[in-house]
């Protein structure tokens, strides 16, 4: 197994099922101390397991919801604490919401969403900045969709949330371009987990890859040769381009 992540320290958001779940496992076992935050314990603890078999050492897990910003600011306190630099972010969690017009989406799910897609993200920033900026080649990768740029009908949450993050992360790369931090988007496309079964309930799932098919694209973007900041990869497209 190559040990190429060896002695990196690695955030991973919704890191207890899909792409998260598999992109944390890989980091951990190939080296890094993954610090896994998601809501559901039992998630956590199975990819601490899996970590673990595959002869990483035991992750750090935070059973949080992103909404909790006061614990994303504590987070940042506590890595700083025991490591004092964070090698690798990757923000994963995110919210569908409701497919349906603008106008009938209530508030509580407008908030709901942007909260964890949007304000969530702009917090483990505002977090974790200054660690990313202490490590000799920090990464940053936020997942993103095409909605985003698309404004597909009835995917308002969708479009509206990512497009904001696109934007963030886009500002955030330039921000730090003269410094060592390489900050990126990455588009899986459609892809087998429970977030895309909610939304497309009448799909063949078995036409869609799984989630660790994912991973090796997105492991990529996190290598310490990464020169490219402010890029979308558009996996479905094959294409690395800047925004």
């Amino acid at each position: 197994m190559f040990q190429d992540f060896e002695g990196q320290v690695a955030v991973v958001t919704g890191a207890s099922r899909g792409i998260g779940y598999q992109v944390a496992k890989e980091l951990g076992s190939r080296g890094a101390h993954v610090i896994a935050i998601a809501r559901t314990v039992g998630g956590l603890e199975e990819l601490d397991d899996d970590i673990k078999a595959a002869g990483g050492q035991s992750a750090t897990l935070v059973p949080v919801d992103l909404t909790d910003y006061d614990a994303l600011d504590r987070l940042g306190a506590a890595i700083y604490e025991r490591w004092k630099k964070l090698d690798i972010l990757v923000g994963n969690a995110g919210q569908l919401g409701v497919l349906a017009p603008l106008g009938h989406i209530s508030p509580k799910d407008f908030d709901k969403v942007m909260g964890t897609n949007v304000t969530a993200n702009w917090r483990l920033i505002r977090s974790l900045d200054p660690l990313l900026r202490q490590s000799p080649a920090g990464r940053a990768v936020f997942l993103t969709s095409h909605h985003a740029r698309e404004a597909t009908p009835f995917w308002g949450l969708q479009s509206i949330s990512k497009a904001a993050l696109e934007a963030m992360v886009r500002t955030y790369a330039h921000e730090t371009e003269k410094t060592a931090l390489r900050v990126n988007l990455f588009d899986p496309g459609p892809v087998r987990t429970g977030l895309r079964a909610k939304a497309m309930p009448g799909e063949d799932p078995d036409k869609l890859p799984q989630p660790a098919e994912i991973v090796p694209d997105l492991l990529t973007m996190l290598g310490s040769d990464v020169t490219a900041t402010g890029h979308l990869f558009d996996r479905s497209r094959g294409t690395l381009a800047a925004l």
